[in-house]
């Protein structure tokens, strides 16, 4: 894909290192909040017990949808930022991308969450 200023830009993540140091996460939530299933692959830093990251994991998706849906311009009742959602109800983020890891996510219509973290 190339933009105004001619520069190369490809919308792909960025190909593993010859290191393979690359971790990725897989978490799937229930819609209380527990978390079902956890895996992870070649996770270069453990800071966290494995509760308090998926808990941490969980707010963050929590607060990201909430902010979201109260962003929405295609919705004309906001609501107030913080309350609990139904599933499939607002404005919902796919991913989101920083400088260190890309989250993608996806939730069913029974509010069971997907989250796939790709560490760089």
């Amino acid at each position: 894909m190339q933009f105004f200023g001619g520069s190369e830009i490809s919308p792909s993540p960025p190909a593993p290192t010859a290191s393979g140091n690359n971790g990725h996460m897989l978490y799937v939530f229930n819609r209380n909040g527990i978390c079902l299933l956890y895996r992870e692959w070649n996770r270069p830093l453990h800071t966290l017990n494995a509760q308090q990251d998926h808990k941490l994991m969980f707010g963050l998706l929590f607060s990201l949808k909430s902010l979201t849906a109260k962003m929405d311009p295609t919705s004309a009742e906001k609501g107030n930022l913080g309350v609990p959602q139904l599933p499939g109800q607002g404005c919902s983020f796919h991913s989101f991308r920083t400088n260190t890891y890309k989250l993608s996510f996806m939730e069913s219509p029974s509010g069971i969450k997907a989250l796939l973290m790709y560490v760089i």
